[in-house]
């Protein structure tokens, strides 16, 4: 979903229904269809319509095609469902089922914070296929590169011949290489990947790696594993995306804390008082949500038109007052409303049998797009 359609679902006025729920799994239809029906009694009881929790459960049976586990969120109003948005892998948090005056665009923004995309890079000394991903929602690009074949194969000869041989088909192999770098290369300018992921053959990811330039380096995550090889599987493979992934999401939070820090933290917000602040005057580039603030009960002052969000009546200028939501959605309402970029802080992962950390909800946070000037201490 792209930024301007958010921003047109969240302008949008009515009433709308909100689900998110777990994607079509590989249970038998019968459980699949008694799930349907208790994610439309459920709406009808949280006092959505009946034509939007028909929609919703219409839109439920039909399968997006993700492995299970996934995750999907639907926004319906007017009885036609308006947002159907698919991610794989699990649920981040419980399941969200809702009628209100706005929809609940959080576990939306929280899957797409998440999304880190990247680049996929499988290479022999023959030929590559590289692909453009994102986290939780597969790949948005692929590309096939052919290369030379002539020899390829290091003969065994005897004396100056085999050394030639072995010359030729190293040169090949490098031209190869030297092609799928140039792919990669423009790949990463254009579309500016969080890193770029290296498998396949020894020989070939070697020459690759020697064929990038240094920014581009700095970006490999390389795969030990040939998961081009015969009988081979993409364990290895996927276990350093995932790794990845995380590191990447560490350092996203890190970078937010660290541009707010910056001059003694005029740079940024923290708390309620001061991000709301910043948002009402559009002054923030990325919004820090803690996940656990999503089940904060507190609320904000949603409005129909700018500065967006309030704490109370006395803030909303000539804007309209559409109601109370909870404080997440109002915060993040208004970030996307004023194209700032929302982050949402998860939690490490935990072992199946670890307990979750007993802590408090952390504040808002924002980086902001301009400092506020403070003035020296003697007043000029």
């Amino acid at each position: 979903m792209t930024r301007d359609t958010l921003t047109a679902l969240l302008q949008r006025p009515g009433a709308w229904t909100s689900v998110y729920v777990d994607g079509t799994g590989a249970d038998p239809q019968v459980e699949e269809e008694a799930r349907r029906r208790a994610v439309r009694e459920r709406l009808i009881e949280s006092g959505a319509p009946d034509d939007d929790a028909r929609a919703i459960e219409q839109a439920l049976a039909q399968s997006q095609g993700f492995p299970s586990p996934s995750a999907r969120v639907l926004l319906a109003s007017g009885g036609d469902v308006v947002l159907d948005e698919g991610f794989v892998g699990p649920r981040l948090g419980p399941e969200r089922l809702s009628h209100s005056a706005l929809p609940s665009v959080l576990p939306l923004l929280r899957h797409q914070s998440a999304a880190a995309r990247y680049i996929v890079v499988e290479t022999s000394r023959a030929s590559a296929e590289i692909r453009l991903e994102r986290a939780g929602g597969g790949a948005e690009a692929r590309f096939d590169i052919d290369g030379s074949t002539q020899d390829m194969t290091k003969v065994q000869a005897g004396g100056g011949l085999q050394s030639a041989f072995h010359r030729y088909a190293e040169t090949t192999w490098k031209r190869n290489q030297d092609e799928v770098a140039g792919a990669v290369t423009d790949l990463i300018r254009e579309e500016h990947p969080a890193f770029v992921v290296v498998s396949g053959d020894v020989r070939a990811k070697q020459l690759l790696r020697d064929a990038l330039d240094e920014t581009a380096r700095d970006l490999l995550v390389m795969v030990d594993g040939n998961t081009l090889a015969d009988g081979a599987d993409t364990d290895e493979l996927d276990s350093a995306i995932a790794r990845a992934c995380a590191r990447h999401a560490v350092a996203t939070v890190a970078d937010v804390r660290t541009r707010a820090s910056i001059d003694d933290g005029s740079a940024g917000a923290v708390g309620v008082a001061e991000v709301t602040a910043a948002l009402q005057q559009a002054r923030v580039d990325t919004l820090l949500l803690d996940n656990r603030m999503l089940d904060d009960e507190r609320t904000l002052l949603a409005l129909d038109a700018a500065p967006w969000v309030a704490t109370d009546e006395s803030e909303r200028l000539a804007a309209g007052v559409i109601g109370r939501i909870p404080i997440a959605e109002a915060l993040a309402r208004a970030a996307v409303l004023t194209d700032a970029r929302v982050v949402i802080e998860e939690d490490e992962p935990l072992a199946d049998d670890e307990p979750r950390e007993n802590r408090a909800v952390r504040d808002p946070e924002a980086a902001l797009r301009w400092a506020e000037s403070r003035g020296d201490d003697d007043g000029h």
